[in-house]
Order: C-alpha cells, then sequence, then structure tokens
C-alpha cells in the first residue's frame, strides 16, 4: 500500500514534466512558426513592393492629382466641340446643356437617390469610395479571365470616377486607378456632392445626360415633379443604357423599373404599398422635342467616338467564342462608346471630316426625287418607304456622302439606317463572298459554269437555266444556280470570312448555310458596309475602314487622333481585276445595262430579295464607289422593287452629277496567268439581261 502510495507522486511527476516539455515544444513550434510566417510576410512585401509598389504610387498620385485639380464645377464644365466638312466649312457646334439641366443636391428628389443606391450601391453611405468585398468578388473573375474585366463591383463613387477622370481601359490598371480616385474624392468631397455629381453625369440613353435631363426628355417635366412609378423608370436607364433604352427597348426597361421598385422595398425605402401602387402605375412616354441631328452629324458623331474608343486602346471585334464572350464585349463597347459619345460635347474637341457637303446635297435629293411619290406614312409619321446610302471616295477611301433616309421634319433623333439599319443584301453580296474568293482560286471570267437546276437548290428569275455559259455572263444576269454551287464549292464558312475581315459587324455563325451566297442573312449589311466592300474591289484588294474622320485635335491644337486610316488586303489584286472585268459587263450588257453613267467607265452590281423587300445597287468608277439601299424599316414586299429600279436609278442620277466634268478614266486590267491556249467561239446565251435573280 504504501509502495503505491509512493509512486502516486512519481506518475504525476513525470506527466506533468512532460506536459510542460509539450508546452514548451508547442510555444516553440508556434513562435517558429509565426517567425516564419513574419517573415514570409515581411518578404512578400518586399517582393510586392520592389515588384508593383512604385506602380502603385503612381496610380494613387495620378488618381490624387486629378482629384485635388477639380471642383464643384469640374462636374458641370463644358467646352464646345466643333466639327468641319472637308472644305473646312464649320458643319455643328456640340455643346452640352448641363448648366440648364443641372441639379443641386436639394431639388434632387429623394427617391431618386433611394433608387441609385438600393440598386448600385447598397453601401454608398458607408464605405470610404470602395466596397471591400464588391471589388475582391471582381478581382477574382478578373484573375479567372486573365485579366479582361467581365464583372462590376464599382461603387458609385467608383462610377463617377471613371464617367469624369478616367478612360475606359478594360485592365486591372485602370480598375486600381479607378478605386484611387474614387478614395480621392470621398476625401474632397462629401456623400451628397458625389451624389449630386454622380446624378448629373451619368447617361440616361438617347443623348440624356444627368436625371434631369432625362426626365424632360422622357416625360416632359422635371425630376421633382416625376411620381415615384416614374423616378424608377428613369433610375433603371443607367444600369445598362442600350438594354435598357425607353424608346427602343420600352418593355425591358418597364420589367428594370419594377426590379427597382423591388429593390427599393425590400431595403426599406419605401412601403409595400407605394411599391405595389408604383408597380401598377402605367408609364407613358412624353418625348421632348430634341434638336434633330442629319446624317452628316450622325455619322460624324459615330465614327469620332470611335475613333477615340481606338485611340484609347479599344479593340473592335465581330466574332466571338459564345454569347457570353458576345454579351462580355458589348457591355465593354457599349460603356466606352457613351462616355466618350458624351466628352464629344464637352471636350473642347476639333473634329475635321471627309465630308463633302455638295456631295451630301446631290446624295440625299437623288433619293427625295426618285421616292418623292411614296408619300404614306407610318403610324409615328415616318415615310414608309425608306432609302439609305454611303459614297466613297476611292482615292483617299472616307465616306465623302452620307444619307440615312428621305427628308422629313421630324423631332427627335434621326435614324441613319446608313450605317444603323441592316438588311438583307440579296445579290449585290455575290461578288465579296463568291465570285472573287473563286477568282483567287484559280477561276478566271471566261471560264465555264453550268446553269442547271438541282435538289435543294434555288431557282433562277422565271426558272431559266441555260446550261453552259461563260462566269462572266452568269454573274452578269445574276445567276443564283451557279453562286450557290460555286459557294458550296468554296464552303459557306471560307466566303463570310472575307466579310468579316472587312469588319462587317452582324455575320454570324448561323449564317453559314448555302443561302449565304445570294444574300440571306440572319442580320444583313448596311449600305457603308456594302460600299467598303466594293470599293476593296475598286482598291486592287486593300480594305480600307470606312470613316468620314480625317483627324481629331483637342482645343489647342494638339491632335488626339491622326491621319492614318487603317487597311490590309482582303483579295489579290489579280481577283478584284477580274471580278471589276466582270461587273463591268453587269453595266453594259446584265441587268445594270439601263444605268450607265455619262462619260464613265463603271462597274456594279443589283441586288434584291425575296418577295422584293429588298432593292441594292453598289457601284464604282475610278473616282468614287456607292451603295443605295431602298426598302421598309418594317419589311414589306413591294411589286416593282428590284435592284436595278429605284435604287439603281438613285444610283445612277446621283453618280451623273458626280462626275460631271470628270474625265473617263479606265479600271487596270486583270493578268490572265494560264497557259495559252486557242479561243473558243462561246454559244449566244438567251437574253435574260432584265431578269434579275433573286435571294433570300
Amino acid at each position: 500500500m504504501s509502495r503505491q502510495n509512493r509512486s502516486k507522486p512519481g506518475k504525476r511527476s513525470t506527466a506533468g514534466r512532460v506536459a510542460r516539455g509539450l508546452g514548451r515544444a508547442v510555444r516553440r513550434t508556434l513562435q517558429i512558426s509565426f517567425l516564419l510566417l513574419l517573415i514570409a510576410l515581411i518578404s512578400g512585401g518586399v517582393w510586392f513592393y520592389s515588384k508593383y509598389g512604385r506602380l502603385l504610387l503612381s496610380f494613387q498620385s495620378r488618381a490624387n492629382a486629378l482629384v485635388q485639380s477639380s471642383s464643384a464645377e469640374t462636374f458641370r464644365a463644358n467646352e464646345t466641340s466643333l466639327v468641319y466638312a472637308a472644305d473646312g466649312t464649320l458643319i455643328s457646334k456640340l455643346k452640352g446643356e448641363k448648366d440648364v439641366y443641372y441639379l443641386s443636391f436639394e431639388d434632387i428628389p429623394l427617391q431618386a437617390i433611394q433608387a441609385m443606391v438600393c440598386t448600385e450601391d447598397r453601401r454608398f453611405f458607408a464605405h470610404d469610395g470602395f466596397d471591400l468585398f464588391a471589388n475582391i468578388r471582381a478581382a477574382i473573375v478578373l484573375i479567372k479571365n486573365k485579366g479582361e474585366i467581365h464583372q462590376g463591383g464599382s461603387t458609385i463613387t467608383q462610377q463617377l470616377a471613371r464617367t469624369v477622370f478616367l478612360s475606359n481601359e478594360v485592365t486591372w490598371e485602370r480598375k486600381i486607378t479607378e478605386i484611387f480616385t474614387a478614395m480621392a474624392l470621398e476625401r474632397k468631397y462629401s456623400k451628397n456632392q458625389i451624389m449630386e455629381f454622380y446624378l448629373n453625369n451619368i447617361y440616361f440613353a438617347n443623348g440624356h445626360y444627368g436625371l434631369q435631363a432625362a426626365s424632360f426628355g422622357y416625360f416632359g417635366k422635371s425630376a421633382q415633379e416625376l411620381s415615384l412609378s416614374q423616378i424608377a423608370f428613369v433610375c433603371a436607364i443607367p444600369n445598362n443604357p442600350t438594354d435598357y433604352d425607353p424608346i427602343a427597348n420600352f418593355e425591358y426597361t418597364l420589367m428594370r423599373r419594377d426590379k427597382v421598385l423591388l429593390q427599393m422595398r425590400d431595403e426599406g425605402a419605401i412601403t409595400q404599398g407605394e411599391y405595389e401602387a408604383a408597380a401598377a402605375e402605367e408609364i407613358t412616354l412624353n418625348l421632348s422635342r430634341m434638336e434633330r441631328q442629319n446624317y452628316v452629324e450622325s455619322y460624324t458623331w459615330h465614327c469620332a467616338v470611335r475613333a477615340l474608343m481606338e485611340q484609347e486602346g479599344m479593340v473592335f471585334r465581330n466574332q466571338f467564342s459564345d454569347e457570353a464572350d458576345r454579351e462580355n464585349y458589348n457591355a465593354i463597347y457599349n460603356e466606352a462608346y457613351y462616355r466618350l459619345q458624351k466628352t464629344l460635347f464637352t471636350g473642347g474637341y476639333r473634329i475635321y471630316t471627309s465630308i463633302d457637303l455638295e456631295k451630301q446635297e446631290w446624295l440625299q435629293q437623288a433619293i427625295d426625287d426618285e421616292l418623292s411619290v411614296f408619300a404614306e406614312t407610318s403610324e409615328e409619321g415616318v415615310f414608309k418607304l425608306q432609302a439609305s446610302a454611303a459614297c466613297i471616295d476611292n482615292e483617299s477611301g472616307r465616306i465623302t456622302a452620307i444619307v440615312g433616309g428621305r427628308s422629313q421634319d421630324m423631332s427627335g433623333y434621326t435614324l441613319n439606317r446608313a450605317y444603323q439599319s441592316f438588311r438583307q443584301p440579296g445579290s449585290a453580296i455575290k461578288p465579296l463572298i463568291v465570285y472573287t474568293p473563286m477568282f483567287e482560286r484559280g477561276m478566271y471570267p471566261d471560264d465555264t459554269v453550268t446553269d442547271e437546276k438541282f435538289e435543294g437548290g434555288p431557282r433562277n428569275s422565271g426558272e431559266v437555266y441555260s446550261g453552259e455559259i461563260p462566269v462572266t455572263y452568269a454573274i452578269s444576269v445574276s445567276k443564283n444556280t451557279v453562286a450557290w454551287k460555286l459557294f458550296e464549292e468554296l464552303t459557306p464558312e471560307v466566303g463570310l470570312s472575307y466579310l468579316r475581315n472587312m469588319d462587317f459587324r452582324k455575320i454570324v455563325a448561323r449564317d453559314c448555310v448555302p443561302a449565304a451566297a445570294l444574300g440571306g442573312l440572319t442580320y444583313g449589311v448596311s449600305a457603308v458596309e456594302l460600299a467598303s466592300g466594293y470599293a476593296v474591289l475598286e482598291n486592287n484588294g486593300i480594305y480600307r475602314e470606312p470613316t468620314c474622320i480625317i483627324k481629331i485635335t483637342d482645343a489647342e491644337g494638339r491632335v488626339l487622333v491622326d491621319s492614318t486610316i487603317k487597311s490590309k488586303k482582303i483579295y489579290s489584286a489579280n481577283a478584284a481585276r477580274m471580278m471589276t472585268f466582270c461587273l463591268q459587263e453587269v453595266m453594259k450588257t446584265g441587268t445594270g445595262r439601263k444605268l450607265p453613267v455619262e462619260g464613265q467607265i463603271a462597274a456594279g452590281k443589283t441586288g434584291t430579295t425575296n418577295d422584293q423587300k429588298d432593292g441594292w445597287f453598289a457601284g464604282y468608277t475610278a473616282y468614287y464607289t456607292t451603295a443605295v439601299w431602298v426598302g421598309c424599316d418594317m419589311p414589306e414586299a413591294m411589286e416593282d422593287l428590284k435592284g436595278n429600279s429605284y435604287p439603281g436609278r438613285i444610283w445612277q442620277s446621283f453618280m451623273n452629277r458626280l462626275h460631271d466634268g470628270l474625265p473617263a478614266k479606265e479600271f487596270p486590267m486583270y493578268t490572265d496567268m494560264r497557259p495559252p491556249k486557242e479561243a473558243e467561239e462561246p454559244e449566244e446565251p438567251e437574253d435574260e439581261a432584265d431578269a434579275e435573280e433573286t435571294g433570300n
């Protein structure tokens, strides 16, 4: 018993020593681990600073300088931009109206502030310029997408910083600068001031910058007079001014209004009763009469914005891996476009263009005169039968005249169909995606092809099939069967790649079918695009980006966008010359033979879609290339609409006036690289020159 009692203290002593030893070991391990972690953190910090520290400090320094040099006037300042024609004539003055529509914080409806906070930045009144967790989420997505910004996370202050101070480069560098700028704004200005600046600078679509401008623009009254439902409707727009454009996408804007109201209710900004009443309220727009843009102005501004986007580093795309890729690109594009569009009214630019106002008047008159007998209008009062046209100076490659519709005294912004409307081109597309590519692959104008009906193929006009005929003849009378078979041989993917390389914007994967050979495209082409494609044929296969911008300077004359015009090879020179040779035959003996240009050598092609809903004529001389479209905004069949009727006559009238007094110029002849052979007399085909083939 005594032995047992003596052994207990020993055991307790041993256990204690073991415990104390383990404790010391754990402490030492923790100390060592902490020391190693501290060393790692210090080393990481040293490495990070050596690699990124100076860069981050430079971002912060730039942000601080931008904000420190600002004042309240910075957020309401305007500087007039000027636009000049080719001869130096002033086309327009672009001046914003912030001073007219600017709202001080006390005059901004409380519900508008609540709507923006609830939907755009719930922690606006709590954070110091940026939301850490939202930006961490955005950073994770940024890393996943290898540096491409796919997700926001921007606070209201960051949005203001980006809108007023920064470019729209989609890089992490810009995002970091944006955060620093937002933090600097929060240090200099109060929350109320930041909200005031924000609601007076964001874009509400259709040329409206700021809440008050949007209120008058959409409802014809001030923001203070709007109902809760109307406030939520207007505040729905800035989230995506394209998707939630009240004029173009009213139903989408209405759906977004309902979401804004729901978020306001959930955040306690409005009661359940207020929510139900506002959601049930019918929205009726009362669009104010806005200054009308003419076609020159709208296209000039479009080209100027894109030039400034490119100058900032925007890479334009027309091909996408999937729908998500397309949507992401569109979001980035729209954000940059609308921000820079705004600077046209505030930036004091000097915009020099290639537009010739006299030629512009001639083109407009040719359209108005030819369509003058068609007086029927839509419910909105717009002429139902419309037209668009674009003319390129072949020497410079720039647009010299552009018309987006018939002359009409209408309020509001003008739809410029010449670059904003896309329609199926019919047979006018054949030279670009069928014949010139085949000439590149060894076919020649005098080669023989078979015109015959075949299962699954298209029909010819009047069901006429001519058997063995020369390629030139197939082109001149626009044989559908021949174009279809050659396109299948080429493959639709290859044929349409030429349009993509010429930056045709609306070519999609489902266009890769044989019917595309006849102009059967999902969305179609614009007059500017078709004119630029035909100008490539005249220019020996070299594409030049269609634009009317010669240069853009700031108010002090510093060049922001220079006179360089982007160009690239699309077709071989010999293939383009073969196509020009064939298109001359169209004008001599084919579907365009009744449309000569007086005293000139011309090349051209007609285009008519199924049911005669769209008519096109595109053609060129050595001096100018012009494309003309005629049809209804809402497609309707028209019995006598063909490429060589109204569009052809508009083209001929304008081109005759354009070339008055100019000496005739020959096109360069193609080189026949085949071994010499004895010439054979082809059989005389029956006359089909008046019957143009159609394709949907």
